[in-house]
């Protein structure tokens, strides 16, 4: 399943992301090329009342809840998604790219040498570049999802 979320939702757009979703996020859309997205084959995730009838019943859904953990619940639980643990952290947070593991000489002077030292695994972004490693902040992301989502 893909997504597209409006200029209300980028913490959400990023969620969702760490779950694995392809999930696109700009917060400068217009309204009409926002549902223009349905027609590639995006279920729209938006707070925008005023989109209601615009598109297919099908296609979007109205987020009710203000915090970014709680609308993820929300769109797991409407949708039915049942996220993989295999699948969590293989997109960047930031720009949507899927992650391709890289060499870690790869990676040499484009990390703090520091983490260079500590780590043998690395991923980049094959859209924007940026490089990812499993420091301590992956281990407490993946244990939040799993409270969050039960996964």
């Amino acid at each position: 399943m893909r997504f597209a979320a409006d200029r209300m939702l980028g913490s959400l757009a990023r969620w969702l992301r760490f779950i694995g979703y392809d999930t696109l996020y700009f917060n400068n859309l217009s309204d009409d090329r926002f549902l223009a997205l349905a027609d590639e084959g995006r279920i729209l995730l938006s707070r925008n009342s005023r989109l209601t009838g615009k598109v297919a019943q099908e296609k979007i859904v109205f987020i009710k809840d203000n915090d970014p953990k709680e609308q993820l619940r929300e769109v797991v639980r409407l949708l039915g998604l049942r996220p993989q643990p295999d699948m969590f952290f293989t997109r960047c947070s930031l720009c949507n790219g899927v992650l391709e593991s890289v060499e870690a000489g790869d990676v040499f002077g484009h990390v703090p040498d520091h983490v260079w030292t500590a780590h043998t695994r690395f991923s980049r972004c094959g859209t924007c570049g940026k490089i990812y490693w499993p420091g301590t902040h992956l281990t407490r992301s993946r244990k939040k999802i799993g409270l969050l989502l039960g996964v």
